[in-house]
This record gives C-alpha cells, sequence and structure tokens, in this order.
C-alpha cells in the first residue's frame, strides 16, 4: 500500500512546531529539509517516512493537547507580543509542549478559548466551512430595537462581507444606564466581527464575552484558568464540525 502524501507545511503544523502560516515562511526562506534536501516550493508533498528537519532539528510527534481557557480581559490572544504585553501562553509556564490559541479572542474580550499542539483539530474549529458554533454575552450602549434583532439574524453587510444568519436573544435592558445585554450566537469568526456586528447599527461594545463553544461552557473556570478537554470532548467537536462542513 502506497504511503499518503501531504503538504509539507500541513506536517510541520501537525508536528506542533509552528503554525501552517509560519511554517510557509520557514520553507520559503530555506530552512527546511526533507530527506536531507532543501525544499522551498510550497507545494510540496511529503510522506509519513520522510525525515523532516526544520532549522536543524527533526520533527518529532508530540502528544497532542486541547486545552480550555478562561480568558481574562487584557491578555493578548497570541503566543508571543513584541509590546511585551501579557499572552495567553503566558498561564502555561509548566508546559514543556508548545501550544497556540485556535482563533482569537481580542484585547479587551474575555472567556472562552481553546489552545491546543494540534493545527488539524484547530483548523477544523475556525475554517467557516466547520460553521462552529460560539455564544457570546455582549453589554451595548442604548437599545436594541426589534428590527434589529431581525436584521442580525438574518445576515447584516459588513465592509468584508455578509455575515451568516446570527441568533440573538435581549437579556434585559437598562434605561437608567442606557444599556443592552445580549447573547449572540454566530457561526463565523472574522476579526471583531460581533463588535462590529453592533456598531453596524451605532451599538458600542462596552462588555463582550465568549460564554460557549460548540457544545463547551466555562462552568467552574474563574478567569485565568483552564483544563483539559476529555477525549470525548474533542471527538465531539470533531465530529460537530464534519457534520456541517
Amino acid at each position: 500500500m502506497s504511503e499518503q502524501l501531504e503538504r509539507l507545511q500541513k506536517v510541520i503544523a501537525k508536528s506542533g512546531v509552528t503554525s501552517r502560516r509560519k511554517a510557509e515562511v520557514l520553507i520559503t526562506e530555506g530552512k527546511v529539509t526533507v530527506n536531507g534536501k532543501t525544499v522551498t516550493e510550497l507545494g510540496t508533498k511529503v510522506k509519513p517516512s520522510d525525515i523532516i528537519e526544520v532549522e536543524g532539528i527533526p520533527l518529532e510527534n508530540p502528544e497532542k493537547v486541547y486545552i480550555l481557557f478562561h480568558k481574562p480581559t487584557g491578555v493578548i490572544t497570541s503566543v508571543s507580543d513584541d509590546k511585551g504585553r501579557k499572552v495567553v501562553t503566558d498561564f502555561f509556564p509548566g508546559l514543556q509542549l508548545r501550544i497556540f490559541p485556535v482563533g482569537r479572542l481580542d484585547y479587551d474580550t474575555s472567556g472562552l478559548l481553546l489552545l491546543t499542539n494540534d493545527g488539524d483539530f484547530a483548523n477544523q474549529m475556525t475554517h467557516p466551512k466547520y460553521k462552529m458554533q460560539k455564544k457570546y454575552v455582549a453589554k451595548l450602549k442604548g437599545f436594541l430595537l426589534r428590527e434589529q434583532v431581525k436584521e442580525l439574524e438574518r445576515g447584516i453587510k459588513l465592509e468584508d462581507g455578509m455575515t451568516a444568519p446570527a441568533k440573538v436573544k435581549v437579556k434585559s435592558q437598562d434605561r437608567e444606564k442606557n444599556t443592552t445585554l445580549v447573547e449572540i450566537t454566530i457561526y463565523e469568526g472574522r476579526n471583531r466581527q460581533v463588535r462590529r456586528m453592533f456598531a453596524h447599527f451605532g451599538h458600542e461594545v462596552v462588555k463582550l464575552s465568549r460564554i460557549e463553544y460548540g457544545p463547551l461552557t466555562l462552568k467552574g473556570l474563574n478567569a485565568g484558568d483552564a483544563r483539559e478537554l476529555s477525549p470525548h470532548e474533542v471527538k465531539t467537536l470533531r465530529n460537530l464540525a464534519l457534520n456541517k462542513s
């Protein structure tokens, strides 16, 4: 039986060494070898038996890690920051494996964030075609009107295109403070999408937290806390993604 071929950058990302995008940069810079030969073509495909080295270090297949993290506000969703600000991986100083965040939460947004060293899993959780459900609680300035709710549920036009239909539930409105508390569920992951959706109607989001990711919740976790996903939870997330693709 012939060995299955995979793109080189995908294999590097799956190994947990770096992201697929960074792997592509390393390949084009001539820092990756396959069976002792430098490879610079991004279309290169490799076999499981091929010996791959990144910057002189052979790839390994580390144990896969899947973490649910309650991200606090004031933390960057990244593995490093050139301005020296706190990043999400700073909360895991004892973990020897390289992990990276799955998708993003803004600096001033709190809530449920996944971290892993499994590139395939991360892609399934974030690629638009998998339509992973994400629920947020937002506190808005002003009152969200019934017609605005209906528009959000149909989809609205932002500068980067139409949004997919959302689920929206107004929890409460404070007439004295002129604020609305609302739950919104989306199936995409565009940059600052929830904030931009409400800004479309002139509502500033003054507080935002992601409270659910697929079937996962923040139950039992305070801001800054984390736990590993169970094998059953990982399998459930994968199945959800595959059933929607």
